[in-house]
């Protein structure tokens, strides 16, 4: 074969292919589109499943978040009623130390008062005393100046 021919037949060839060419790409173009498309529904099957799992877990979270705002309120409940339990059971207890103390000082008070009374008595019978005394003091130094009165007379009178 010669080189003619050789050539001849690669163009007969190459025309064969050529011919075949455009439905090859055709047809290569329609898989194409029709992986695409499928591509495409693939991937909106897929978003579509994950944004539900997606706000299946949002759902799912929010319920868990709720569920933990209701614990933590009644977990402050519980601790506030806790506190104010103590806080009473301080403040009650301080009442009856404060009331205990009071009765205490009344009875200091009232102690003091009778000692007080006790003293003022005391005091009134010394002034009573003091006061008799300077009396009977009086009374005498008044006899002893009547006396030295009358001997002075009698002296006088006799001079």
């Amino acid at each position: 074969m010669t080189t003619e021919e050789r050539l001849y037949k690669l163009e007969g060839i190459v025309e064969g292919v050529m011919a075949t060419l455009p439905g090859q790409v055709t047809s290569l173009e329609g898989r194409v589109d029709l992986l695409r498309q499928e591509v495409k529904a693939e991937i909106g099957g897929l978003r579509r499943e994950v944004e539900e799992k997606f706000n299946g877990l949002r759902q799912e979270l929010k319920g868990e978040i709720q569920s933990l705002r209701q614990e933590v309120k009644a977990e402050i409940g519980g601790l506030r009623r806790e506190v104010e339990e103590k806080f009473n059971g301080l403040r009650q207890e301080l009442k009856g130390e404060i009331q205990s103390l009071r009765q205490e000082v009344k009875a200091e008070t009232t102690e003091l008062r009778g000692e007080i009374q006790s003293l003022r008595q005391e005091m009134a019978g010394l002034r009573q005393e003091v006061k008799a005394e300077i009396n009977t003091a009086f009374n005498k130094l008044m006899l002893y100046f009547t006396a030295l009165a009358a001997a002075l007379a009698v002296l006088t009178f006799l001079r």
